[in-house]
């Protein structure tokens, strides 16, 4: 480990660092000041990795789950058998990153997905055939990723200082969403090629660049006195506590439900295609609903040079979120499958944004004690939504039609969103 880096407390800003203001074009290219920060560059690097490896084991299990049992029933029950073990331990993994040096907990946790990913592939390659093996292993797989995730976000305030953390939750952001495009498209053209029990293997691979990264960051233990707290239910109470105490962290998490639950219309998009779009090919148009929002959020983090000027954080969560349920609102009224997908680009651009200034909400309004635990809270929140979303959008479109629901959904966000951000000023006042 490189030891010449090791830190405890957030970075001073250092003006030697500051590069002069940007003109024209480059003031709205993506900020890259965090990139000089070695511990945070290798942090961001093992991402651009593993974002795409991830993605493969995320296409690989439903695909084997499908091709047991040949039951979509049966997909969507394995996607639920994960999200339980994803909310306990992301709760217990945010109040045990609190409360140990963040990097051993990342070292840990990665290997044991590493490891995961090793179990998938040598099922595979055995030919056990089990839908039950799978559901364990993915079970195992998002227990340890629920206790990673909050550990490695929290990590980002001790890595960059405080006026470059839009900047590098832009640039986090940006390779994930790379990843969600990249990742499942390289699936489709590898199955046929290596089949699928390769897929595994590779995600298992990249997740080793990713322990290489972490055992060369610097330690980051808790600071003060806080090194010997214990990380039980107390404390994940405590971060609940917390949080309610805060507005402004609560009033962030709510700006996210409102957004994901209401206005996420994924569980749409088959019928959609099949019904609204067929003319252009159920097939392509499919693929381009799910790709579209995406692709918007990368092109909005190539473009996010503006996001380290901004002060105002809560007006950009609330713009960003009124800006989601309008763009839903005009897919949903879209008949042509091109402007549908513009139309989703720009949700996925506004997504962006929201995802940008939520985060730096939350690393620079918490306590360095209380990251961990609200950082935990947060990836409930983000891998929680969208299911429910699911569930609602599914019923809705039933009862009333894909496009009335779609259209419901997204006047419901602009509706609700501005009725919070007036009822409660924290979120309106928050600004760094």
């Amino acid at each position: 480990m490189d030891t010449s880096e090791s830190s405890t407390e957030p970075q001073e800003k250092d003006p030697s660092a500051v590069i002069p203001a940007r003109r024209g074009w480059r003031r709205w290219a993506m900020d890259t000041r965090p990139l000089r920060r070695p511990a945070y560059r290798r942090l961001w690097s093992s991402t651009i990795v593993t974002a795409v490896g991830s993605q493969l084991t995320a296409v690989a299990v439903p695909k084997q789950i499908y091709d047991i049992t040949g039951s979509s029933a049966w997909v969507g029950a394995a996607s639920l058998a994960g999200l339980l073990p994803l909310v306990v331990f992301a709760l217990w993994g945010g109040a045990i990153a609190d409360s140990m040096d963040r990097r051993k907990l990342l070292l840990i946790t990665n290997s044991g997905i590493a490891v995961t990913s090793v179990l998938f592939w040598l099922q595979a390659v055995t030919g056990i055939a089990s839908v039950a093996v799978l559901m364990v292993l993915l079970a195992v797989q998002q227990a340890f990723w629920g206790l990673n995730a909050p550990a490695r976000s929290a990590s980002i305030a001790r890595l960059v200082p405080a006026d470059e953390l839009p900047a590098a939750n832009a640039l986090g952001s940006t390779v994930m969403q790379t990843g969600q495009v990249v990742g499942p498209l390289l699936a489709g053209v590898l199955i046929p090629v290596i089949g699928l029990a390769e897929l595994y293997l590779i995600d298992a691979l990249a997740l080793c660049v990713t322990v290489w990264a972490v055992v060369r960051l610097p330690a980051l233990p808790p600071l003060g006195a806080i090194a010997q707290r214990r990380a039980g239910v107390r404390e994940i109470v405590d971060g609940f506590r917390y949080m309610a105490l805060h507005k402004v962290l609560l009033l962030s998490f709510l700006a996210d439900i409102i957004a994901m639950v209401f206005g996420m219309p994924r569980a749409l998009f088959p019928q959609l295609a099949s019904e609204t779009y067929a003319p252009y090919g159920e097939g392509l148009a499919l693929g381009l609903l799910f790709a579209a929002i995406p692709i918007g959020a990368v092109l909005g983090g190539l473009f996010s040079g503006t996001f380290s000027r901004a002060r105002r954080h809560g007006w950009m969560v609330i713009g960003a979120v009124v800006a989601w349920g309008a763009a839903i609102t005009g897919f949903g009224l879209s008949g042509s499958l091109w402007l549908a997908v513009v139309f989703l680009a720009l949700a996925g651009v506004a997504d962006m944004v929201s995802m940008v200034f939520r985060g730096s909400i939350l690393l620079s309004a918490a306590s360095d004690e209380m990251r961990g635990r609200m950082q935990g809270v947060f990836t409930v929140v983000v891998a929680g939504g969208p299911r429910l979303a699911d569930v609602l959008h599914g019923t809705a479109g039933s009862a009333f039609g894909a496009r009335t629901a779609t259209v419901g959904g997204g006047l419901l966000v602009v509706a609700a969103m501005l009725g919070l951000a007036a009822a409660v000023p924290a979120l309106r006042r928050y600004r760094v």
